[in-house]
């Protein structure tokens, strides 16, 4: 039998044809793959890298305590001094006259006193035999009092006097550096004035006052830190860029946040033998805060921010689906994030190809070789 095709028939043919050939051809669509880092908690360092000055452990401004001219000044600006080492004369000689003046009222009460209870005690006997009235008898004895009362005012009064003549000679409240003299011999000065003669500040110790945020301090209290000892060791970096040599350690911590700035303030302690440490110098200090143990480090382009400063990551959950964490980092560790909160051990981190996936996807996971992986 012969068949005939029609041009109908031919065109249909030709069209299915073409569909099973599209279908063969058409690509499978490939799963991308992405590196991976899985992350695990390690026992961790936890240091702080904080600003502050530093400040004398001792000041004291020099101040007089009576009024009148500076006759000398006897010290040299700027050198030790021990405490109570006389360093301005004050002229004493109105002073000297109060005080001669109250020496003398006092021995001019003092004879009173004597005669007057001598005579007291002859009329107490004669009273007895009438040689003398009672009413004298007791003016006597009244006047006797008065006399003694006289003498304990007058010694009192001597005391005053001799207080202020020793004012005379300003001597250094405490031992340590003394400053710049803020006057001459010549000068007038008063008990009342506001400015100091001059300061001195001790600087065998030194402190060092540090500042901290209150969201870091809150951060730092609800982690697990081990620590070897009850103090925390502190490191000083000086403006030059020179560590400090000597070792402190954090003495106390503020009570209250400062409602302008919202940060804390830490007080160190350090020895300073050789007075390289200054009051007023600025300086980084490094605060050895404890162990962290199961803290999670995380490689550092495994994490991303955003235009406001908020850090995410990529990572490849049980289903192998790329998931977007919201992170929250802490202090650098080399070319690695300390992950405060968002991710957690056991976790894949994008780390690379990061770029071509995104929250959802299917992926690959191929384990990355980094150090900061297993950190």
């Amino acid at each position: 039998m012969k068949y005939t095709i029609t041009p109908i028939a031919a065109a249909a043919l030709f069209l299915l044809s073409g569909c099973d050939n599209a279908q063969t051809s058409a690509p499978q669509q490939m799963v991308p793959e992405v590196g991976v880092v899985t992350l695990q908690g390690q026992p961790v360092p936890v240091v702080s890298s904080l600003t502050g000055r530093t400040t004398a452990s001792l000041s004291a401004e020099v101040r007089p305590q009576v009024g009148g001219i500076v006759q000398k000044r006897l010290f040299t600006e700027g050198d030790m001094v021990k405490a109570g080492q006389a360093l301005y004369q004050i002229d004493p000689s109105s002073y000297r006259a109060i005080f001669n003046e109250a020496a003398a009222s006092l021995k001019q009460a003092q004879a009173l006193v004597t005669a007057d209870c001598q005579k007291a005690q002859r009329y107490a006997v004669l009273v007895k035999d009438n040689g003398v009235s009672r009413q004298d008898a007791d003016d006597a004895l009244s006047t006797c009092n008065q006399d003694k009362a006289s003498v304990e005012s007058k010694k009192a009064a001597l005391e005053s006097a001799r207080i202020n003549l020793n004012w005379t000679t300003v001597t250094a409240p405490i031992a340590g550096r003394i400053g710049i003299s803020s006057v001459t011999p010549g000068a007038l000065v008063s008990a009342d004035q506001d400015t100091a003669l001059a300061t001195i500040r001790g600087l065998d110790i030194m402190y060092v006052d540090l500042t901290r945020s209150s969201v870091d301090l809150l951060h730092l209290r609800k982690q697990s830190l081990a620590s070897n000892s009850d103090t925390l060791n502190v490191t000083l970096t000086l403006e030059d860029g020179s560590t400090y040599s000597e070792k402190g350690r954090l003495a106390l911590t503020e009570v209250a946040v400062d409602e302008s700035t919202g940060s804390v303030t830490l007080r160190a302690v350090f020895p300073n033998p050789q007075h390289v440490l200054l009051p007023g110098m600025f300086v980084r200090a490094r605060v050895d805060e404890g162990i962290m143990d199961d803290a999670i480090l995380a490689p550092q382009q495994g994490i991303t921010r955003d235009a406001k400063g908020d850090a995410t990551a990529l990572v490849v959950d049980t289903s192998s689906k790329v998931e977007q964490r919201s992170v929250e980092t802490g202090d650098t560790y080399g070319d690695k994030w300390l992950i405060v909160n968002g991710l957690k051990s056991g976790d894949k981190l994008i780390v690379e190809g990061t770029s071509k996936v995104a929250p959802g996807q299917q992926v690959k996971a191929v384990d990355v070789k980094n150090d900061g992986g297993n950190a």
